[in-house]
């Protein structure tokens, strides 16, 4: 019979790594509420109409990656490829353009793509999640870049580098676009066939794209901040000024243009180094005619998000998820009598916020001894006919060749007053 595998571009997020995974998210929710952003959780799928409104209809993500399906119902829908436009989305449904602007919201959860897979991405990804929607002022862009390089400082990158740019609005992109156009088309032959199509229906992912022959292209290409009008020069220069006075260092980056339609204005992108080509671990920027694009009224955004994926393979890189979370102390009950008490015993550590299992099954001491070795516990609480007939239980301390007898009456209180102590410092005694 043949044995079933994940389908290519997945991973499961095993338990060796499962701290790390829960430290990504807890650190984001807990960055988010000094920043003021409340979490919000959108639908998994969304109609597919949204994505290709809000997107845009000649982006890659629509153009070949979305996960698109028609329901019972005959409705096409789409598994969210990503957040923004969903969060937008319920934004006007819900009205919070009542609410104080800005709306400051955060997510965190799957998202999906139909690409190639490679390190540090896949088709189903999870991301961390932010946006800013209803105010036009430099200084939420500000805001969002700092919470998002602050998120990645707690989590012990050092090796960051942000990558600032400003693509224009739609006032002042149209000389831009015709700039491109009139720069690539003397070397169409020169582009690959991908970037061929796109000097006719999307000239920005030109400066998006990969391949080499591309790439040589970039470096006399027309830039946009060459052709910005007054109000996005000024907002630019503005927002510089703001990351400056936060002395937080950035790098132009006149080549950065993100791959979604709705984008304006700001786009950036924060680097870490360890992941190879994939090295953009948080991207984001300014959409302002996103709400327009959804057939709601003039509406001003900014966002960002983070790759959980990348970022745990950048931690694990760093040997921060080696194994479990260890339990303080196994119960080993070597009698029969033993097994309800251990159950007791294990379950009033538990009540009182400390780690503890039993271990199971009619097997040896050593080899039960050994399993609450590689479960990491501290201490093996073992409980035979002797233990019992005595009234006390023989305490094991793992890693030291040192064990002792504590009263069953007072082994819970022991064992709390040990975990007081800092690991390092605990013994027998």
């Amino acid at each position: 019979m043949a044995i079933f595998r994940a389908p290519r571009g997945v991973q499961d997020i095993l338990p060796q790594s499962a701290p790390v995974w829960v430290q990504l998210q807890s650190t984001a929710r807990a960055i988010c509420e000094r920043y003021g952003f409340a979490f919000i959780e959108t639908p998994i799928f969304e109609e597919a109409a949204l994505f290709v409104r809000g997107v845009g209809a000649e982006t890659d993500i629509v153009q070949k990656e979305m996960y698109t399906f028609e329901d019972r119902g005959g409705v096409q829908l789409t598994l969210r490829p990503e957040f923004t436009a969903g969060i937008m989305r319920a934004y006007i449904e819900h009205g919070m353009h009542t609410w104080p602007q800005p709306v400051k919201l955060y997510s965190l959860g799957p998202a999906f793509r139909y690409e190639r897979p490679q390190a540090g991405r896949f088709r189903q990804f999870h991301q961390f999640n932010i946006e800013a929607i209803g105010e036009q002022d430099p200084l939420i862009d500000a805001e969002v870049i700092l919470l998002m390089w602050r998120y990645l400082q707690e989590l012990g990158f050092d090796r960051l580098s942000l990558q600032l740019n400003s693509i224009g609005c739609p006032a002042c992109r149209p000389p831009y676009v015709e700039a491109l156009k009139s720069y690539y088309s003397g070397l169409r032959t020169s582009l690959c066939s991908d970037c061929q199509e796109r000097l006719h229906r999307n000239p920005l992912r030109l400066l998006d794209c990969k391949a080499a022959s591309c790439q040589a292209l970039l470096q006399e290409a027309p830039r946009s901040v060459d052709f910005l009008c007054p109000s996005c020069a000024g907002h630019f220069q503005e927002l510089r000024l703001l990351l400056e006075a936060a002395e937080l260092p950035y790098e132009l980056n006149p080549r950065l243009v993100r791959g979604l339609d709705y984008y304006t204005k700001t786009v950036f992108e924060i680097w870490a180094e360890g992941i190879g080509a994939q090295n953009a671990v948080c991207g984001g920027g300014r959409y302002d005619g996103l709400a327009e694009a959804l057939g709601f009224r003039s509406t001003p955004g900014v966002g960002a998000a983070a790759g959980l994926e990348r970022l745990l393979m950048l931690l694990q890189g760093h040997g921060q998820a080696e194994r479990p979370s260890a339990a303080l102390a196994v119960f080993i009950p070597l009698a029969g009598p033993a097994r309800p008490l251990s159950l007791k015993l294990a379950e009033e550590l538990r009540l009182a916020g400390l780690p503890a299992q039993c271990t199971y099954g009619d097997r040896s001491l050593k080899a039960q001894l050994k399993s609450a070795d590689r479960l990491g516990a501290q201490y093996a609480i073992i409980l035979g006919e002797d233990e019992l007939a005595h009234g006390q239980a023989t305490v094991r301390c793992l890693g030291r060749s040192e064990q002792v007898q504590v009263p069953l009456a007072r082994l819970v209180d022991w064992l709390k007053e040990q975990a007081a102590v800092p690991a390092g410092e605990r013994a027998v005694q």
